[in-house]
């Protein structure tokens, strides 16, 4: 687990670029059309370790493997884990992150494709106990990493893994007696993947967009019951983390990264206590959007868990501007004084790799990212 002891380090959220050979394979694997596995993972092996140069070109300390073999952060579970059957589906997912938004905007969601993500033509359904089956792929995740790192210097090295309460989105249950039960069985599931991932000495970083954005999800639903609703999934992950080292384990939050209006986005201030319930080392939090560039006054009263340490994300996904240096400077420095500059790491809102038109910008804001954290370090430590 790294503190920024001498200067502000810096990370990201995750999904990097994926080159279009890459991608096409990807995208062929998990439809069942044709491709080469080998020649798949010969062109995996090689654009991990692309991407890892990348990344370390551009200033960034704690690197990942751009999560490069997986079609996106929580799709990938479905080929993990069995136990289920797909089902004819037409339309959003079984729980959609624009749900709000579509009550009160709903010619512009209707108008704007990007602003009401559709999930893919089939539908999950759990029918019987669920059980992991994602050894291979995990495995071949983890050696590609550990073969990019090989000869090259970072702080650190995370791979990422869904969470039990954002799985539930798109996994309808058919079953387990109760939502809860349901739950906390793909937490016994992803288990698995948390520990193998720590046992082979990674950062564990958990995706968790379902602890804010499952507010979005149920538009009907009150503060208080929405709590409750949080709470139990928060249970769950925690239930999944059993036995593993909080320090190993960094949670990543966000509000969802579709492009939309975001405009009943649940406050950080009503769920800051239950993010801090997950037993996590460091909180990845989005920081930087128009939405939500105002809550670092949370952390005014909100203390981070002793040793914690926060990631708030000074550059974003939802605008292909880069951002200033100097912006992120002023960023990094606002949280630093807030929690302790050694507390803080520089980071992103969400994964860049999808949300911004064209993989140059995802590396020029990893630049600005890097050069704000060198112009914070400066104000806070009087040294570049």
């Amino acid at each position: 687990m790294l503190y920024s002891t001498e200067r502000i380090l810096t990370t990201h959220a995750g999904s990097l670029p994926r080159p279009a050979d890459l991608r096409e394979m990807i995208v062929a694997k998990a439809t069942g059309a044709s491709f080469d596995p080998a020649t798949l993972e010969r062109r995996l092996k090689s654009a991990v370790a692309e991407v890892v140069r990348q990344q370390i070109a551009c200033g960034l300390d704690c690197v990942n493997d751009g999560e490069l073999s997986k079609t996106n952060f929580t799709d990938y579970v479905r080929w993990r884990i069995a136990g289920y059957v797909e089902r004819p589906s037409a339309g959003p997912r079984r729980l959609s992150i624009t749900a709000r938004d579509e009550t009160k905007f709903a010619d512009y969601c209707v108008a704007n494709p990007r602003a009401r993500p559709v999930g893919p033509p089939t539908m999950p359904v759990c029918v019987e106990k669920l059980r992991y089956t994602g050894q291979a792929d995990l495995a071949a995740d983890i050696a590609n990493l550990k073969t990019a790192l090989a000869g090259v210097s970072v702080g650190e090295a995370f791979l990422s893994a869904n969470t039990p309460g954002t799985i539930e989105h798109w996994l309808a249950n058919e079953y387990y007696k109760s939502d809860e039960e349901f739950v906390f069985a793909i937490a016994d599931v992803m288990h698995e993947e948390y520990q193998t991932i720590v046992d082979a000495g990674f950062l564990l970083q958990i995706d968790d967009p379902d602890l804010p954005d499952g507010w979005n999800c149920l538009p009907k639903i009150t503060l208080p019951e929405y709590r409750n609703y949080a709470a139990i999934r928060v249970d769950a992950l925690n239930h999944a983390l059993t036995g593993i080292p909080r320090e190993k384990v960094r949670l990543h939050v966000c509000w969802g990264s579709h492009h939309g209006p975001h405009h009943d986005d649940i406050p950080l201030r009503d769920i800051i206590d239950l993010i801090f319930r997950v037993q996590a080392g460091s909180f990845s939090i989005e920081a930087s959007n128009p939405c939500h560039e105002h809550e670092w006054r949370v952390f005014e009263e909100a203390k981070l868990p002793d040793g914690a340490t926060l990631i708030p994300g000074v550059v974003g996904h939802c605008t292909d501007f880069i951002e200033h240096p100097d912006l992120v400077a002023e960023r990094l420095v606002r949280y630093a004084r807030l929690v302790g500059r050694e507390n803080v790491l520089a980071g992103t809102d969400c994964g860049l790799g999808t949300r911004v038109g064209h993989p140059s910008i995802c590396w020029a804001k990893f630049e600005a990212l890097a050069e704000g954290a060198r112009r914070a370090t400066k104000i806070l430590w009087g040294h570049a």
